[in-house]
C-alpha cells in the first residue's frame, strides 16, 4: 500500500512540475536544424524538415542538400519518423540514471546543441517532452522539441550505418531497457 502511494506521489509531482514548467515559461523549441555531413553544413528550418518527415515532400533546398551529401531521402525519412513507444514517467527515471547518461551521450553524438554544451540536459528535455505528448518518441519529435533555437544533426554515414540510424537504434535500446527494468 505504501509503495503504491509513493509511486502515485512521484507521478503527481512529475505531472505537476511539468504543468508548472509549461505554464510559467514560454514554449521554446528548435527553429533551425543544421545538417552536418563531414565538412558539409547546411541550415534549414525545423518546419521544412518536419514537412519532409510527415509527407515525404522534399523542399528544393533539402533535395539539393541531400543530393550533395549523397543521402537517400527514403532512409532519412524512415529514421526520422519511426516511433519508439516509451512510458514518460519511466523514461524520466531512466534518463536521470547512470545508464540514461550513457544513452544520452551516445544520441548526442548525432543530435546536439551548436555549442556542444549541456547536450545531455537538452536531449533529456526533448525526449521527455516528446514522450509526454503521445507515449512515444521519434527523431523528428526530438528535433522539434529540442530546447534550443538551433539543433545540429550529424548525418554522416559511417560504414556500415548512417548516424541517424545509430540514434534510432539507441532509442530502441532505451525502449528495451525500460521494458526489461519495469516489465512494461
Amino acid at each position: 500500500m505504501r509503495f503504491n502511494f509513493l509511486r502515485l506521489r512521484r507521478v503527481l509531482v512529475l505531472v505537476g512540475s511539468t504543468c508548472l514548467l509549461f505554464l510559467s515559461t514560454p514554449a521554446f523549441a528548435a527553429e533551425q536544424v543544421v545538417l552536418k555531413y563531414g565538412i558539409f553544413r547546411e541550415s534549414l528550418s525545423v518546419e521544412e524538415l518536419s514537412t519532409f518527415a510527415q509527407t515525404g515532400e522534399l523542399s528544393r533546398s533539402l533535395r539539393v542538400n541531400l543530393a550533395l551529401a549523397r543521402q537517400d531521402p527514403k532512409a532519412i525519412r524512415q529514421y526520422l519518423t519511426e516511433p519508439v513507444k516509451v512510458n514518460p514517467v519511466f523514461l524520466d527515471k531512466v534518463l536521470n540514471s547512470h545508464i540514461g547518461n550513457i544513452i544520452l551521450d551516445q544520441i548526442s553524438q548525432v543530435i546536439s546543441t551548436p555549442s556542444r554544451r549541456a547536450d545531455r540536459q537538452a536531449l533529456r528535455a526533448a525526449l521527455v517532452l516528446s514522450a509526454s505528448q503521445d507515449g512515444q518518441v521519434s527523431l523528428i519529435e526530438i528535433i522539434k522539441n529540442y530546447p534550443t533555437n538551433e539543433v545540429e544533426v550529424d548525418g554522416v554515414v559511417y560504414r556500415p550505418r548512417h548516424r541517424l540510424e545509430s540514434a534510432y537504434r539507441q532509442l530502441r535500446r532505451l525502449q528495451t531497457s525500460l521494458q526489461d527494468l519495469f516489465g512494461i
